[in-house]
């Protein structure tokens, strides 16, 4: 172990436990297309509410017609990464589980500006968040580390907590 993973060892050690990174970053496209059609369609209802309620205030609603797509993303990720589940959609249906790597619990907030850092350090240049992940050993991006988090496979996650801290004391 190395004194990088002594000063945390409650993080999982790649070296150790390699089930929890597994085809993490093939998992993690996976659950960002399908949480893509997802924030489309909740786009698409939005806007299509946007659009009736236009009519009906004379064209006075449509205005919020500009929020409608910043609106989705933000109600998408406190309602899936801010809930006891730590996982968007996406991620449940590939088993992976976002996790807080500092200690500080993962709330609607954290999960929010996670969100948010994600679509900046992504948009800004994608190739470069993508292949960051593939030098840090956690397989971490930019927004994990800058936000403190770190995504893993849920099931064996699961079993490396039980491992570690013993039966019972992890919630998923």
């Amino acid at each position: 172990m190395t004194q990088q993973y002594a000063n945390r060892p409650n993080l999982p050690d790649p070296n150790t436990a390699p089930e929890l990174f597994e085809g993490l970053l093939t998992r993690r496209v996976m659950a960002y297309l399908i949480d893509l059609v997802i924030i489309g369609a909740l786009t698409l209802v939005l806007g299509l509410v946007g659009v009736v309620l236009g009519f009906l205030t004379f064209g006075l609603a449509w205005l919020t017609l500009a929020l409608v797509l910043p609106a989705a993303v933000v109600i998408y990720y406190a309602a899936t990464l801010g809930s006891p589940r730590r996982a968007t959609v996406g991620m449940q249906a590939m088993d992976i589980v976002l996790t807080p790597a500092r200690g500080q619990p993962l709330d609607g907030w954290m999960a929010i500006f996670h969100a948010l850092l994600f679509w900046v350090t992504f948009w800004i240049s994608w190739p470069v968040a993508i292949l960051f992940a593939l030098f840090t050993p956690r397989r971490q991006m930019i927004h994990d580390l800058i936000m403190g988090t770190l995504m893993v496979r849920r099931s064996p996650m699961m079993r490396h907590w039980q491992r570690v801290h013993g039966a019972g004391q992890f919630s998923a």
